[in-house]
């Protein structure tokens, strides 16, 4: 079962079990019935807490559109002067990858 399934299954139980607590205490005031409805919303209450958790992705470098303007801008530059383009896009990667850590 994907994660997506799971997240749907367990966003219906709870949904539909808060009613059901409800509408079981109120027509037949069926302690178990009420009791089960809520153990079955708590469960997927902590199912969905611990998918959450399980399943967080990193947050995504922030790019910012003026800073990569502003770096365009000087490898234009660099090759207006006689530079190589390609070796000059070649050391922005290098930065780049120097400023997150990989190789």
């Amino acid at each position: 079962m994907s994660l997506r399934v799971l997240r749907y299954v367990c966003i219906c139980i709870f949904i539909a079990g808060i009613p059901a607590m409800i509408v079981s205490s109120i027509r037949g005031n069926n302690e178990g019935y009420v009791v089960t409805f809520g153990v079955l919303t708590a469960i997927a209450a902590i199912i969905l807490i611990a998918v959450a958790a399980a399943t967080k992705t990193p947050r995504i470098d922030v790019f910012s559109d003026a800073l990569a303007e502003k770096i365009e801008a000087r490898v234009n530059e660099l090759v207006a002067q006689g530079a190589n383009e390609d070796t000059a896009r070649q050391l922005v990667r290098q930065t780049i990858d120097l400023v997150r850590g990989s190789e």
